[in-house]
């Protein structure tokens, strides 16, 4: 989608600290990020959130969490929340779907 900010960083239009990349998933830093680790992980197909990702591609939806596995061993000894937020009332600003690897910190909630 031309209009989509996840779609023209996965293009290569727009610049991205990228930690992972694979045929179907790229996974990069946030740009204004809440945790000493927070990588977003997105699937290269566009779809609007995680439901209609298990839907639609869930082959690539378990992808993405090998992906944040990949980046949580990498970066916090393989430990993580995966965050989605799916609709703007839940704080989805970005609507192409997208997990929020983080750790680190204090990320509030303790279950």
């Amino acid at each position: 989608m031309s209009d989509c900010i996840f779609c023209t960083i996965v293009a290569g239009g727009i610049p991205a600290d990228v930690v992972v990349e694979t045929d179907n998933v790229v996974a990069f830093r946030d740009i204004a990020p809440k945790a000493p680790l927070h990588v977003l992980v997105a699937p290269k197909t566009h779809v609007p959130n995680v439901a209609a990702a298990a839907r639609e591609i869930p082959e690539i939806l378990a992808e993405m969490a090998l992906v944040a596995q990949q980046v949580a061993d990498a970066e916090s000894g393989g430990e993580f929340r995966w965050i989605f937020n799916t609709g703007p009332s839940a704080g989805q600003t970005v609507f192409h779907v997208h997990g929020h690897v983080m750790n680190g910190g204090s990320l509030g909630w303790s279950e």
